[in-house]
């Protein structure tokens, strides 16, 4: 804990003396010559203040720049001398508005820019200046927020008072991120994707999200989610340089091409710096563990027509352990009596899968394993072994984490009104998690897990299992899931003016993320001649036979021992995106009755690439239940895209948007086009009706296409030994399964269709409402083979009720193994096709209301999702399955809200903010075992309040204290979830309460 405190104070030190002498130079303010525009945004970019003008304004004319002003209200009326235009400051946002000195009256949009607006003295008489700006969702450039579909905005402002610390605790917060995804305790998450996190919008799954820095593509997570499919992670996405994040959701794949079906989440980073400011932020649990600090450094540049803003942030979070929360430390926590019993750290069993009792005095012998918790222990119908009830809690809720982020964005304008930018970022992380202790039982040269082996010594075939001691491994920081992230990204061109309406941007943008990820594990075969010594053949029952005294199970092995059978497993994935992009735009292409239309027309060339670099060995059979596979490919692609916005009237626009991409891979060549269209009716000034259509597709991952052979463990139902038994109740033969999966050359994209339609409506000054209806079928859905059906094809190829002969049972047939001695079911092959369809509907409610009294301004901001259907159909001519049904095996949300009010009084801002998570399954409804009388199905709806205080010192400082989870509550008490840690960590976790002191100070830019 001191190391980080450290390092923060000696950046804040160094920030401070950088900051300081930054300030003192105090240089003159110097615009070039050109285009009037592009002359106040340099100067905005120079004196970090924002600027509001309306583009026709100032279309076509120059200024002769400034030169040697000494501030910048000086440069700034040195650029409008002789215009007609004149400035004025907004008390309220602090922006300063451009308009012409004698304005007329201006309608106001449904709904304004979510800027707090000037007190009723200060206020002009309806005068509404918005800046041209670019939006989630569209390339025109347009002069009204809200558009035809739909798009949540949630700014820098608003994550500090809500109290959100990182960028999935911002996403988190979205009513409609709806999905079940990987939480820090994810085993899954651990195995496939560790230190990785996703976002699920409309929990249509992570990989149908797309997202987006500054509008461009970055590179995917080099593992895929779950080993399937490939996605973004989110989590090395610094908070501290975020100036905005804007969601968009439903289908835009006309805008944005591949992977936008459920939505769009766009980062945008900060372009401009007012000053160096300098940033903390640190704080505990109050549970204790898990402390957290981070710094960072903003800033900005003028240097002649060269400009830019730069940022350095770093991170340091402690990890939080398992056994320093009560609700998990120990199997006692377990919720039911026959799963309040010791884990099984010793365990030998008979051919019946009855325990063998060690006795007393083993057991005895190994008390000081395990922390000293281990002891005699027994479960019922079972029998007796030497086990610890604390061994389950030495996993990780929160990661260990150390990173740094820098970025720039630099810009150079150029006498003709154009401009070259680049915006560069680079990150660095290093992040560990702790799964849980390595293991062992018997593993064959051919992978065969059953465990089973003829032991000489005792003439009975046996089942030992280990699960090796933090005494025997070194302590448990030399067991961590270690990771080191390396993410780098580039985006450069030119942008500027053809002629008198059009407007270009020709860009490059590069995208790269590389990673070493290790895990600890257990060579089979050392581990087998440890313990049972040499294999002295095999028997008649195929069994492999061994002289193993059951005394080397119960002795603890010394380090040496240990490390001779332990290893570490070293991948190294990478990632990489590129798209070469031109863009042409006009806002003026030909005059309707409500105005001028807009066109947008896109050309991008793209390249995406990935490669697992898995360590050899594990692609083998060497490492104790561990056979990975390989994957790597690549596609390129081309597309082509236009948009154009119709104003039919003054009360009326139509935006319509066409693209076509062609991906080429492996041989193949797959086209795809999809169009938009959206519709703005203001029949009032207060009042937006809109709508919108729209078909997406997602091309086939990379590695669904590339993925090579790999094993996963799961369960089916064996339907041949059934029907061979004449059972009744075939759910009695379910069986253990090795699942080997290969990747799919032949697979199509998904695709979907969307539609929104709601409204916008500001009845009263400071009030506005919205609602919208949204609706997403997604088809041809890439998912694996089901195993049931292939089970059930082989039943009756060998019973003869389908043709051995025909294609079906040769395929299912060779696709499921069986063992050699028993006949049991022991493995089964599949591969990814084009088959599923997912489909949901509902409707998505925001109000937010500003109320200025006498006693300072009050703002109420509320957000609601609610999901009418979600219906998932894995096969053709399956049933459609209600994902909100009891035993639907499904773990969503059908509701979840947000809101926060908050205060504000000349230095002092208070916030308090509160998520409402809907009911969700039980236990045994997830697992599909719920009936009539059990405890559930559901678990009640949720609640979790942040709290903020704010104190601006004065215009420069400003000091925070925040509050996560002010209640402390902890994961809800399910009696039917029996699994560890005995509760839902997809929706909770057990870190408490959170406290947050974070101070900053600006140095330098304008003001006092």
């Amino acid at each position: 804990m001191h190391a980080p405190s450290r390092v923060l104070l000696l950046t804040l030190a160094c920030s401070v003396a950088l900051a300081a002498q930054a300030q003192a130079r105090s240089p003159h303010i110097d615009v070039p010559a050109g285009d009037r525009a592009a002359a106040l945004n340099a100067r905005a970019r120079q004196s970090g203040t924002q600027l509001v003008y309306r583009a026709e304004d100032l279309k076509g004319r120059r200024t002769a720049g400034v030169r040697g002003a000494t501030s910048a209200d000086q440069a700034l009326e040195q650029l409008l001398r002789g215009s007609g235009l004149a400035a004025r400051r907004d008390q309220a946002s602090g922006a300063l508005l451009v308009a012409r000195q004698d304005p007329a009256p201006a309608p106001a949009p449904a709904r304004a820019a979510p800027q707090p607006a000037a007190s009723a003295a200060e206020a002009p008489q309806e005068i509404v200046h918005i800046d041209t700006v670019q939006v989630t969702g569209s390339r025109i450039p347009r002069a009204q927020i809200e558009g035809p579909a739909p798009i949540t905005v949630v700014t820098a402002e608003q994550i500090q008072a809500n109290g959100f610390t990182t960028v999935p605790d911002i996403l988190r917060g979205l009513t409609q991120n709806s999905g079940e995804t990987q939480s820090q305790q994810s085993a899954s998450g651990a195995d496939f994707s560790p230190g990785a996190q996703q976002v699920d919008l409309r929990g249509l799954g992570p990989n149908h999200t797309l997202v987006l820095v500054n509008g461009r593509r970055i590179a995917d997570f080099p593992l895929p989610f779950k080993g399937r499919s490939n996605f973004t992670d989110i989590s090395n996405i610094p908070v501290a340089m975020i100036e905005r994040v804007e969601v968009l959701t439903g289908s835009a794949s006309a805008i944005y091409g591949s992977d936008a079906i459920s939505g769009v989440v766009n980062f945008i980073l900060r372009k401009r710096a007012d000053g160096t400011t300098v940033d903390g932020r640190m704080g505990p649990t109050s549970e204790g563990g898990g402390e957290s600090f981070e710094a960072s450094l903003v800033g900005g540049f003028e240097r002649g027509r060269l400009g830019g803003v730069y940022s350095v942030d770093l991170v340091s979070q402690v990890p939080l352990w398992a056994y320093e929360r009560d609700i998990q430390d120990s199997t006692r926590d377990a919720p039911t009596a026959n799963t309040r019993i010791a884990r099984r750290a010793y365990l030998r069993t008979d051919w019946w899968d009855d325990y063998i009792d060690p006795g007393q005095a083993a057991c005895d012998a190994l008390a000081g394993q395990n922390r000293g918790t281990t002891y005699h222990a027994y479960r019922p119908r079972y029998g007796y072994y030497c086990g610890s009830d604390e061994a389950i809690g030495y996993g990780t809720i929160l990661s260990k984490r150390r990173g740094v982020n820098a970025y720039a964005s630099l810009t150079y304008l150029f006498d003709n009104g154009s401009e070259w930018f680049a915006d560069v970022q680079a990150g660095h992380h290093d992040v560990a998690l702790f799964r849980d202790v390595t293991s062992w039982s018997h593993m064959g040269a051919d992978g065969n897990e059953e465990g089973y082996f003829f032991n000489r010594v005792t003439g009975q075939v046996e089942y030992w299992q280990r699960q090796f001691s933090p005494e025997e491994i070194g302590g448990l920081d030399r067991n961590m899931i270690e990771t080191t992230q390396k993410t780098f990204g580039l985006t450069t061109g030119f942008k500027g003016r053809m002629g008198e309406a059009w407007d270009y941007e020709a860009s490059l943008g590069w995208s790269q993320y590389r990673a070493t990820i290790s895990w600890p594990q257990i060579v089979a075969a050392r581990a087998n001649e440890l313990f049972l010594g040499p294999q002295l053949g095999v028997d008649d029952d195929g069994f492999p036979v061994y002289d193993a005294d059951p005394a080397r199970l119960y002795r603890p092995l010394t380090r040496a021992e240990y490390d001779a059978i332990a290893a570490r497993s070293v991948y190294h994935p990478e990632s990489e995106t590129g798209t070469l992009a031109l863009t042409v735009a006009t806002g003026e292409l030909f005059r309707l009755p409500g105005g001028d239309a807009g066109f947008a027309a896109t050309v991008e060339l793209g390249h995406q690439a990935y490669d697992l670099n898995p360590d050899p060995l594990a692609t083998q059979y060497h490492y104790y239940s561990w056979k990975d596979s390989d994957g790597h490919g690549s596609r390129n692609r081309w597309a082509t895209a236009a948009e154009l916005r119709l104003p039919l009237h003054d009360t009326l626009n139509l935006s319509l948007a066409g693209r076509y991409d062609q991906y080429r891979y492996a041989g193949n060549s797959v086209g795809k086009a999809t169009w938009s269209a959206g519709l703005e009716w203001r029949p009032v000034q207060t009042l937006l009706l809109r709508g919108s259509y729209g078909t997406a597709f997602r091309a086939a991952d990379l590695h669904y296409v590339f993925a090579g052979t790999g094993n996963d463990e799961t369960s089916g139902i064996d339907y041949y030994r059934c029907l061979v038994d004449g059972a009744d109740d075939c759910s009695d033969y379910d069986e253990g399964l090795i699942r080997t999966r290969a990747g799919n050359r032949e697979l199509e994209p998904e695709t979907s269709t969307s539609w929104t339609a709601g409204f916008v409506w500001s009845p009263l000054e400071g009030l506005d409402i919205s609602a919208d209806w949204f609706d997403i079928d997604m088809r041809d859905q890439v998912q694996d083979m089901r195993v049931d059906a292939i089970l059930r094809d082989e039943a009756a190829c060998r019973l003869g009720s389908l043709d051995p002969a025909s294609p079906t049972c040769v395929d299912a047939l060779a696709r499921v193994s069986r063992s050699a001695t028993s006949g049991a079911l022991y493995g089964i092959h599949v591969s990814p096709v084009n088959v599923a369809r997912e489909y949901t509907s509902g409707v998505d409610v925001a109000a937010r209301y500003r109320l200025d009294t006498g006693i300072g301004r009050f703002t109420l901001a509320f957000n609601h999702t609610w999901v009418k259907e979600h219906e998932y159909q894995q096969f053709p001519g399956d049933p459609v399955e209600d994902q909100f049904a009891i035993n639907s095996g499904f773990d969503i949300p059908r509701t979840k809200s947000g809101a926060s009010l908050g205060w504000e009084r000349d230095a002092w801002a208070v916030t308090l903010y509160g998520q409402r998570l809907g009911r969700l399954p039980n236990g045994w409804s997830y697992d599909q075992v719920w009936e009539e009388g059990d405890p559930g199905p559901w678990i009640a709806a949720t609640y979790r309040y942040n709290a903020s205080v704010q104190y601006r010192f004065d215009a420069r400082s400003r000091l925070s204290l925040s509050v996560v989870n002010l209640a402390n509550r902890m994961p809800p008490r399910d009696p039917t979830y029996t699994a560890y840690p005995y509760y839902d960590i997809a929706w909770f976790d057990s870190v408490g309460r959170q406290i947050h002191l974070q101070f900053t100070h600006r140095f330098g830019g304008s003001g006092p």
